[in-house]
């Protein structure tokens, strides 16, 4: 295969009736999705879809979002996928910042220009085209320091990312993916639809994500593996036992998106049998640049070694390499780091610089040349003059065993500075005080980095992808 855009034909051909993508309510071979792709190119091309044009998808997670992916790839333009639970001022924005040449999605949506029906009618083939410039996606940020930034990410880009992610998960024809990220993310995007079905294997899209469906949908399915995001590995821990799960079919599950404490991974793998690999990556950088090994020392509490290809590197303050003993900024070169920020040379200058990625995360490798993340630069908080990492004091609370979930955020101290606050969700049916987890803290922290606060609450804000929103909470802490 030449290029990416390829892979319909090229499955078609190879196995025409072998399965390949599905949703909640349809099921595509390899010669019917092709159908469907050809016909989708089709009607973006009346649409006036041209080579190096953006075609922006607002659509929830569903079969019809992978068609038009293909379909813009098809006719050489670029996709741009809308978080459709977005404001429709947000996903104005994105429309009009990305340049979309067309809008698909359902009519009801602002800026839609192109209903997402339309794309199944039967319609003469169209040519396929090549894109001149090769750009294949533009990935928002989720905007935490403001409007969301447009990552560019070229053909180049994703066929190197696939193949690091198919060659250390050893995917292959037999591997079938749960989807149950967000298409609109990067790692929905890699990992769970591109590089199983270039493995040769199948793709499942799940719906909205629920907890307590999720076991019958794995029994239902038969997946191989899904990747997630920590707060739907602790939503799944939280389930009431139930006799006759079975999840028999899963080899391994992957976590990214924010670090997982290791005592989450092992009330998982304790309970359901699984084992989970963690892994660790950027938008900017088409999605991972660390994994622990499927087959090797997994260990909990790093995010893994180096993906193969990739160079992944600790930068002191002053822009020189060290050893990566001691904490600093994490690096990242590769052919996976993205082409740029769209329409914002400054800021790509600032975050690509002599070919390096510059993460914004803080870490070191252990003596094995495992990464461990220490915490994000902008989330340090400094109590008189002390530089203290969130992620210390949290990983510390996760050892108390009523502790389910907690954030830790620095708030102003008219004498400190900023002193942290950690904020609790408590474990199904415990019972616990902020007293006794202050004291828990003060035997695992030292004394300046205790909670000045322990507050409980029911759930942590999250952004979209499913992270932490540690901007909101703080605004919500200083506030209270």
């Amino acid at each position: 295969m030449r290029h990416i855009a390829e892979l319909p034909q090229v499955r078609a051909v190879t196995d025409p009736h072998g399965p390949c993508i599905a949703d909640d309510t349809q099921t595509l071979s390899n010669a019917r999705f092709l159908a469907r792709v050809e016909a989708a190119a089709s009607v973006l091309h009346r649409a006036g879809v041209r080579p190096d044009d953006v075609v922006a998808v607002v659509l929830p997670n569903r079969v019809d979002l992978v068609v038009t992916l293909f379909a813009a790839w098809r006719l050489g333009a670029a996709l741009t996928p809308v978080n459709p639970g977005l404001t429709d001022d947000d996903i104005r924005y994105q429309v009009q910042d990305s340049g979309a040449r067309v809008v698909v999605g359902e009519t009801d949506r602002p800026s839609v220009t192109l209903d997402v029906a339309a794309l199944r009618e039967q319609a003469g083939q169209v040519a396929a085209a090549t894109s001149t410039g090769d750009l294949a996606l533009i990935i928002y940020t989720s905007g935490t320091t403001g409007r969301p930034k447009g990552v560019l990410l070229g053909h180049d880009n994703l066929a190197a990312m696939c193949a690091m992610v198919i060659e250390s998960l050893g995917l292959n024809e037999t591997d079938h993916s749960l989807l149950v990220l967000p298409l609109f993310h990067v790692n929905g995007i890699v990992v769970s639809v591109l590089s199983p079905l270039l493995a040769g294997g199948q793709a499942t899209v799940a719906g909205k994500f629920s907890a307590s469906g999720f076991f019958d949908t794995v029994a239902a399915v038969r997946p191989t593996y899904f990747s997630a995001v920590p707060a739907i590995y602790a939503m799944l821990t939280a389930q009431p036992e139930a006799p006759g799960r079975d999840v028999s079919s899963l080899r391994v599950a992957i976590c990214g998106a924010a670090p997982m404490p290791a005592e989450l991974i092992a009330r998982f793998e304790q309970r359901f049998g699984v084992p989970i690999v963690e892994g660790y990556g950027l938008s900017e950088g088409t999605c991972a640049s660390t994994l622990n090994p499927v087959d090797g020392q997994r260990k909990p509490g790093t995010v893994g070694l180096p993906l193969p290809g990739q160079t992944v590197a600790i930068m002191n303050a002053d822009g020189a390499l060290t050893s990566g003993a001691e904490p600093g900024e994490v690096v990242v070169r590769g052919p996976n780091v993205m082409r740029g920020y769209l329409g914002k040379p400054e800021e790509t200058a600032a975050t690509v610089v002599d070919g390096w990625l510059h993460t914004g995360d803080v870490g070191h490798f252990d003596a094995d040349g495992y990464l461990v993340l220490v915490d994000r630069i902008k989330d340090m908080i400094i109590r008189g003059g002390e530089n203290l990492y969130p992620k210390e004091i949290e990983n510390a609370l996760y050892r108390h065993p009523a502790v389910h979930e907690t954030a830790v955020v620095g708030v102003p101290d008219p004498v400190l500075g900023e002193v942290p606050v950690a904020h609790v969700v408590a474990a199904p049916r415990a019972t616990v005080t902020a007293e006794e987890l202050t004291a828990h803290c003060r035997a695992e922290l030292a004394a300046f980095k205790v909670p000045s606060a322990i507050v409980f609450v029911d759930e942590l804000p999250r952004n979209p992808v499913g992270k932490i929103d540690k901007k909101r909470l703080r605004v919500l802490a200083t506030s209270a």
